[in-house]
């Protein structure tokens, strides 16, 4: 079974590849449109709430992922697509989700920027230390020889320069920056649906022959992932929302940064893939399932 599941070649050419680059960079981008150095600053006056963020991203995620992995035991390929979902910062889409939840959207916004800087560092190391640590995803690494710097560079190209182009034409342009990010906010989510969309279609064969090895441990872990964003955020006696804001900053995942590193750095293998491929369509699902019933809930505080 894991040799016939690795060995599947999910269909993702150089030209999809250079198109989901694009994509990212282009959401970054957008997201960083409406971003202001007051928000860094109010943040960081409120430390709490931003070390709350980071630490459930960064460190408690992939902390329960490594010991979700060492309970269930997946095969090593899919464990390592746990392990890279658990590394990569919050997904884009949870500023979208975060509104629509009646969240904390100008915190979402913040931590979304935020956690991306600290992603060049954290994604990279979470998945070098976990990967190392759990044998049978050592032996994947060891094969792969994943180079760290190169990694960092990929991450950089995606989401820094993006971010920071974003945040000076903010910052130097305001009145730009709103026109272009009224554009480019909708039309950059819609091509990344349509990515998903393609993408799912083009594969749907796979989908429908393999997808029974990674739907439960799927939404098994995209549940743990929003359920302790919103505990700890609630043990940390945040308020009701920004306890939402957290979950789903926590639960979202970038999962397109995780196909873009998996076709880069290891040739697309096929449980890793179909793992991050699977979250990338479930966590959309969930988000808007779960801010949709948070948005018809009455004002908690």
């Amino acid at each position: 079974m894991e040799q016939n599941l690795d060995a599947l070649k999910i269909n993702f050419d150089t030209e999809g590849l250079w198109l989901l680059n694009i994509t990212l960079a282009i959401i970054m981008f957008g997201v960083a449109l409406g971003i202001r150095m007051e928000d860094f600053k109010r943040l960081l006056k409120k430390p709490k709430i931003l070390l709350t963020g980071i630490i459930s991203q960064f460190f408690l995620l992939p902390f329960v992922t490594f010991i979700f992995i060492k309970l269930v035991n997946p095969i090593p390929s899919i464990a390592l697509g746990m392990m890279m979902v658990a590394a990569c910062p919050g997904g884009n889409i949870s500023n979208f989700m975060t509104q629509m939840a009646k969240g904390n959207a100008a915190l979402s916004v913040s931590l979304t920027a935020f956690a991306t800087l600290v992603s060049l560092v954290m994604t990279p190391f979470n998945l070098e230390f976990y990967g190392n640590l759990y044998p049978p995803t050592a032996e994947i690494l060891k094969s792969i020889k994943l180079d760290p710097v190169e990694l960092v560079q990929l991450v950089c190209l995606i989401l820094g320069i993006p971010l920071i182009i974003g945040m000076l034409v903010r910052h130097y342009k305001p009145k730009l920056a709103d026109k272009l990010s009224k554009i480019l906010k909708p039309i950059s989510l819609i091509i990344f649906m349509l990515f998903i969309v393609i993408a799912f279609y083009d594969n749907i064969s796979i989908f429908m022959n393999y997808i029974h090895y990674v739907l439960i441990l799927v939404i098994a872990h995209n549940v743990i992932a929003l359920l302790l964003g919103f505990y700890f955020a609630k043990a940390m006696k945040l308020s009701y929302k920004n306890q939402k804001t957290l979950s789903i900053e926590t639960g979202i995942q970038n999962s397109g940064l995780g196909l873009l590193l998996i076709f880069s750095f290891f040739n697309g293998l096929g449980g890793m893939a179909l793992f991050v491929a699977f979250w990338a369509i479930w966590d959309i699902f969930s988000g808007l399932t779960l801010a949709a019933y948070w948005s018809k809930q009455k004002i908690k505080e």
